[in-house]
């Protein structure tokens, strides 16, 4: 069972009591109510103990994993994974992303969430590809960790790759050269970072659609086109269905939630029968994102249900605004929210990080210009930096607090 370095005490503590864990596993002191080990005592103990491997009694259906959301909607729930879960995924992406023993893999993601584990540990194991694994990416030393390791497949979250971007040209011209997949994930990558960063590196990012709950669902293509702005097409053994909120299927270019049913699903919550029969339907699991699909049968993300905004009977995806706004020279990243309304209900408001001053009023003309005038913001705040978890994705829920 991972856990998130960054929970503090209340979240760790209904953690440790939902899941009740023999003993936790430190490399600092950490005051729980169960027992501790500290991972360098283990380490050295284990030295000792013979190299046969110890008797199990487990199937493929027996858990490897629970993997604890980040609890946007209340408390984290832990997902159960199986060995069969994991070994499906990871069995489709070694196929679908074609990873070999020769490769050289720069993992830099953390273990406590399932793109670093989930992925790029049983990734690495099952390939017997050679891997590098550090704490995190330092943007001081990047430059210099590519060029020394020479990596030719890496996993990323999309602030890793805007940092990325600012690699001076050459050598990142030098690092693309030796690369054969760059991989981003857990949030939604901006198409203008996959543009300069093709333009620097020479490499087309691939993006992929994965969740705690099912490991990843989607992915652009290796060999074929990877479309900016989508995460592709379902993976081998994943069926996707995109329903309305009747539980009808949407025509391609509607906007649906995205369903999904396969091999890779988590089959419970941990000790949460009623929050896992609200999430399955009819056998498919409701994720809560919303998506839509073009004839050709790419996946475009447009956000969570959850954040979806009605203003006066129209439905409003922020990730559309947040995208259009992210185009504009003026500003480098965007975060949409809805905002309590008297006379709308609600309306749209922006959070946005800026390159340059700029006038609010210039800003929202465009977006009248280009999109229909009830998704034009009707505030646009500057933000030194949006608030986002550990894996980059922003944490709206803090920006609602300050509208």
């Amino acid at each position: 069972m991972p856990v998130n370095i960054l929970y503090r005490e209340r979240e760790l503590s209904h953690i440790v009591t939902d899941v009740e864990p023999k003993a936790i596993v430190v490399s600092e002191p950490l005051s729980v109510s169960c027992p501790v080990w500290n991972i360098g005592e283990l380490s050295e103990a284990s030295r000792s103990l013979p190299l046969t491997r110890p008797p199990r009694d487990i199937n493929g259906d027996t858990p490897a994993m629970i993997v604890y959301t980040s609890g946007t909607t209340g408390a984290a729930k832990g997902a159960v994974l199986s060995h069969n879960n994991l070994a499906a995924n990871t069995l489709a992406l070694i196929t679908l992303w074609q990873i070999t023993a020769s490769d050289r893999f720069l993992l830099t993601l953390p273990l406590f969430h399932v793109h670093g584990l989930g992925l790029g540990v049983h990734l690495w194991l099952v390939s017997g590809c050679r891997m590098r694994l550090l704490e995190r990416l330092d943007p001081a030393t990047a430059e210099q960790t590519f060029l020394e390791f020479r990596p030719t497949l890496f996993f990323g979250v999309p602030t890793m790759y805007v940092r990325l971007n600012q690699i001076e040209r050459a050598a990142a011209a030098e690092i693309g050269r030796s690369m054969r997949l760059f991989v981003s994930g857990s949030a939604p990558l901006p198409v203008q970072v996959l543009e300069e960063f093709r333009s620097l590196f020479g490499q087309t990012i691939l993006e992929r659609y994965g969740m705690s709950e099912t490991l990843i669902n989607m992915s652009n293509p290796y060999v074929g086109e990877r479309r900016p702005g989508t995460v592709g097409l379902p993976v081998a053994g994943v069926s996707i269905r995109l329903l309305d909120n009747e539980g009808r299927q949407v025509k391609d270019g509607e906007v649906g939630q995205v369903y999904v049913q396969g091999a890779n699903v988590f089959k419970e919550y941990w000790r949460n029968g009623e929050a896992t029969e609200r999430a399955f339907s009819d056998g498919y699991f409701r994720t809560g994102d919303l998506a839509v699909r073009s004839p050709d049968g790419y996946y475009e993300l447009r956000g969570r249900a959850s954040d979806l905004i009605i203003s006066g009977g129209y439905n409003i995806y922020p990730r559309e605004i947040e995208e259009f706004l992210q185009l504009q020279p003026e500003i480098s990243e965007a975060a949409v929210v809805g905002a309590p309304d008297p006379v709308w209900g609600e309306v749209p408001v922006a959070y946005v990080v800026r390159t340059q001053p700029f006038d609010p009023t210039d800003i929202q003309a465009r977006c009248k210009a280009s999109l229909a005038s009830f998704k034009m913001p009707r505030s646009i705040h500057v933000v030194e930096q949006l608030p986002r978890n550990a894996m980059g994705k922003v944490a709206k829920k803090e920006l609602l607090q300050r509208t």
